[in-house]
This record gives structure tokens, C-alpha cells and sequence, in this order.
């Protein structure tokens, strides 16, 4: 009986010895691969961590908005605004072209950069930005001789999920563009101009290309103002309008409008 619980002591013993050794393998071999170990810990981590991890990424690291930039052309302006009402920044890229033979001197002597300016709208989606319109030459420069008055500036912006393309003439009035996306391009449904004086508008029309309708707005006070003065304020603004329709056209589309400064609504 003695000799079988010395037997069994034994054999304890050595199992302890055993599972000691293989604890110390096991320690060494984590030690020396650190990725296994890393591994073993991200298998913890739910999809749903995962998923959420994804969302810190902006859309601009898994498509860079450069990559829509044709090769002569760099980057003048970039605006953001929901286009196409999907909830969505989307992005409108104005671009400008680097022709040498688009500088040329001024009067004075001096290099004025006159190449033109053109646009691309791009359409944010999950995997990144997709293309959805543009027209690389439409915009003149703006170094464009304004004569007398420094020439027209001009501005882009989203509202209301549609595109408005306006130049300001500073005193003189602006006149604006509106599209819409519709038939996979920016549609033409609105313009506007003002003709001013300072803060006083003397004329306005204002075109519905949807419903083919142009309202003219004319100050009848406008020839009481004095071109030399600069405080016609107590002069009250009382316009009259005049409706006007017209021959039902196509929308314009804007990747085909070759110059805006040569358009004209008749």
C-alpha cells in the first residue's frame, strides 16, 4: 500500500513539472510574436466597433477630390452644399486652367494670368465622390478687364439643394444663375439680374425657365436720382412690372454652355 502512494506522489509530480514547462513554452513564444497575441485580442472586438471605427475616415482619404482635376488645370475654389438632397455635402470644384500663352500683358506692362475657369460638381457617396458634371472652360478669368470698374466677381453656392452661379458688380447690380440636377445634369430653371445704383436697383428681371415666364421690374423713380450724388435715400424705390413669355426651349444644360458671358435670353 505504501509503495502505491509513493507511485501516485510520483506522478503528481512529474505532471506538475510538465504543465510548468509547457506554461513557460507557451509564455515564450507570445513573447516572441506579439502580433499572434494582438490577433487573439481583436478577435474580441464586435463588428459593430468595427463598423463604427470606419466612420472617422472623411470620404477625401479614400478619394481625393485632385483626382477629378484634368492635367493643365489646378484648383481655384472649392464649395460644399448638398446638391442632389441625399442628405450629403457634396462638392463643387472650381478649377482654372495653367496655359502659358494664357498670360499676357496689361496696359501697363504688368503679366496678367488670362486663362479661363471652369467647373466640376462631384456627388459625395460612401466609397467616395462621383462625378456628376463639368465644363473645364465656361468661366472667363478673373483678371477680365472691367474697364472703368474692376470686372464682375464671381460667386458659387448651394441653396435650397440647388446650384446658383452669381457675378457681383459691386454698385452696378449682379446678375445670377440657377440649376438644378435633374435628366443626370445641372439644369438652367433661373435667372436674375439688377441693374443698381449703389443701394438702389433701378431695373430687375427675373426668368422662370420651367414655366417660361420673365418679370421685368422697372424703378419708375429711377430718374429721380442724381448720378452725382451718393445719398438718395430719401428717394423711395416703386417699381412697375412687365410679364413677358417665352417660346417654350429646352433647359440648358450646364456641362454645354461654352462661355457664360455670351449668353442671352430673348
Amino acid at each position: 500500500m505504501k509503495q502505491v502512494s509513493k507511485i501516485i506522489l510520483c506522478l503528481l509530480c512529474v505532471a506538475m513539472v510538465l504543465t510548468g514547462c509547457r506554461d513557460k513554452v507557451r509564455s515564450k513564444a507570445d513573447a516572441a510574436d506579439p502580433q499572434a497575441a494582438v490577433s487573439q485580442s481583436m478577435k474580441r472586438i464586435s463588428k459593430v466597433e468595427k463598423q463604427g471605427d470606419m466612420h472617422q475616415y472623411d470620404v477625401a482619404d479614400q478619394q481625393r477630390i485632385t483626382d477629378f482635376i484634368p492635367k493643365g488645370y489646378k484648383l481655384f475654389e472649392k464649395i460644399s452644399g448638398d446638391l442632389n438632397k441625399d442628405g450629403l455635402e457634396d462638392c463643387v470644384l472650381i478649377i482654372k486652367a495653367t496655359r502659358k500663352d494664357g498670360f499676357e500683358r496689361d496696359y501697363e506692362g504688368k503679366l496678367i494670368d488670362r486663362n479661363r475657369r471652369g467647373i466640376i460638381i462631384l456627388f459625395t457617396e460612401k466609397n467616395g465622390y462621383k462625378l456628376a458634371s463639368k465644363n473645364y472652360n465656361c468661366f472667363s478669368s478673373e483678371n477680365e478687364d472691367g474697364g472703368n470698374y474692376f470686372s464682375p466677381e464671381l460667386w458659387v453656392e448651394e441653396r435650397k439643394g440647388n446650384l446658383y452661379l452669381r457675378y457681383c458688380h459691386g454698385r452696378y447690380g449682379y446678375w445670377e444663375y440657377c440649376f438644378r440636377y435633374q435628366n443626370s445634369d445641372f439644369m438652367l430653371i433661373g435667372y436674375e439680374v439688377s441693374h443698381d445704383r449703389g443701394p438702389v436697383v433701378l431695373f430687375k428681371t427675373s426668368i422662370n425657365f420651367l414655366t417660361g415666364i420673365v418679370y421685368d421690374d422697372e424703378n419708375i423713380n429711377a430718374d429721380k436720382y442724381d448720378a452725382d450724388s451718393d445719398d438718395d435715400s430719401e428717394i423711395d424705390e416703386v417699381f412697375k412690372r412687365t410679364v413677358v413669355k417665352l417660346k417654350k426651349k429646352p433647359l440648358m444644360k450646364l456641362s454645354e454652355i461654352e462661355d457664360f458671358d455670351e449668353l442671352r435670353f430673348e
